[in-house]
């Protein structure tokens, strides 16, 4: 007989756990489906605007694309999820709180319908997350994701380089690395490839990645972050690999090796390329034009100077392109406060410490420390970087710290058939009593 010996087990088979009444149950491994709508969000939050490319694209081409992008995203999660399965996440409820105020300041069309428009899309990204979260388990899959299709847009970045040097290269920004082939800023490609270095140099340590993979992945893109000279992606992938590192320290004889030999190399380049590094951290500025966070901080004053009202004061004059004044303000914090008002500044400070605070109570783990990270690189970019507060790539780095702080879901539960008591027969019966 081919049945499990175990009591109560369905012949036929091994054994299934058995949890109790009404637990959510664990899907059986993450679709495909699910890292082509990762791919799709992370598309959809590249962004239009950006440096001249090789071919012309018109912007609203460009829109199309990454809005057909959200569009799909949504459809496929909901296709592979029709059943609207969630798992808890604060994460995301706290994103879903923050679009209220962003349609109560929308509603009154000061920043025009595009601001309606950017809520439609905020709730869409929104109602994706929400679809996802099911595959949330603390498991590495959408950091692998993440990897990929991030060294695919830097692909994209390294042929357009190759293809045309001036173009990549222009001296509208300085010098600096922009995307040739589509267009991206030089902090966006500095962005991500921070998080995928920061993100492989840790699946290393934690030996979830061979170092022939890794360096395939760190080498380039090492690269493209030097030639990008984005000093804000830079500190954060030090600072952010500092922190993630630390907390593996006491549990992980690689990460101790690494730290050490990584602060034996900073020393030695602190001193035997002191001046290179300063005269690439300063890019040709001045002092004053440093000091001024290239002239960010008259933005920011201008925009606190500015007459408000109590009600832009709460909830904001709506999503807007994150400017102000024709000027980009470039910090996260500023522009929740323009667009959401001060309810906006209050859940995107609840996110990071609600992550942050989760973080530190989790116990040593890779899955902690890639998590550690992306909550650390975040916090770092959002003072010279906008997007906290609408659908972005730091919003995505955040979910994803989310999904890899997620406590695995418990089993479905098993409900066995009644199988009828056989008899015994009366002579049997007898049989055993003489």
């Amino acid at each position: 007989m081919s049945g499990n010996p175990r009591r109560g087990a369905p012949p036929g088979g091994p054994a299934t756990a058995v949890t109790r009444p009404g637990a959510e149950p664990r899907p059986a491994g993450t679709p495909k489906i699910v890292g082509i709508v990762w791919g799709l969000l992370i598309l959809n939050t590249l962004g239009s605007a950006g440096a001249k490319t090789i071919v012309p694209l018109p912007r609203s081409l460009i829109q199309m694309v990454t809005m057909g992008a959200l569009v799909a995203a949504f459809a496929l999660a909901l296709a592979v999820n029709p059943r609207l399965r969630f798992r808890a996440s604060a994460y995301v409820l706290l994103l879903t709180l923050l679009l209220v105020p962003s349609v109560i300041s929308s509603a009154y069309l000061e920043s025009g319908f595009g601001a309606l428009f950017r809520c439609a899309r905020l709730a869409l990204f929104i109602g994706t997350l929400w679809l996802l979260s099911r595959w949330w388990d603390g498991g590495l899959t959408f950091v692998r994701h993440h990897i990929r299709m991030y060294f695919a847009v830097l692909g994209s970045v390294a042929a357009g380089l190759a293809v045309s040097p001036g173009a990549a290269l222009p001296d509208l920004y300085g010098g600096r690395l922009v995307g040739a082939l589509w267009p991206l800023t030089p902090p966006q490609i500095g962005q991500y490839a921070a998080v995928i270095i920061g993100l492989t140099v840790l699946l290393v340590l934690g030996r979830r990645t061979d170092g022939a993979g890794a360096a395939v992945v760190i080498v380039p893109s090492l690269v493209l972050l030097a030639l990008t000279h984005t000093r804000t992606a830079t500190l954060g992938l030090f600072i952010g690999l500092a922190l993630a590192i630390g907390s593996l320290i006491l549990t992980s004889a690689a990460a101790r090796r690494f730290f050490t030999w990584a602060v034996l190399v900073a020393a030695v380049a602190a001193v035997a390329l002191g001046s290179l590094l300063q005269a690439w951290f300063l890019r040709g500025q001045s002092k004053e034009n440093f000091s001024s966070l290239t002239g960010r901080a008259k933005v920011w004053d201008a925009l606190l100077a500015a007459p408000r009202t109590t009600g832009e004061q709460v909830f904001g004059v709506g999503l807007g392109d994150k400017s102000f004044g024709g000027l980009p303000i470039d910090n996260s914090w500023l522009a929740v406060y323009n667009e959401q008002g001060l309810i906006g500044v209050a859940l995107v400070a609840a996110i990071i410490i609600v992550l942050g605070g989760v973080a530190l109570l989790r116990p040593p783990s890779l899955q902690r420390a890639c998590a550690i990270f992306l909550i650390s690189y975040c916090a770092i970019a959002s003072y010279t970087e906008a997007g906290l507060g609408d659908a972005s790539p730091y919003l995505l780095h955040l979910a994803l710290a989310a999904s890899l702080l997620a406590t695995p879901a418990e089993a479905a539960p098993l409900s066995l058939p009644d199988v009828p008591r056989r008899r015994t027969p009366r002579w049997a019966r007898r049989s055993e009593v003489t």
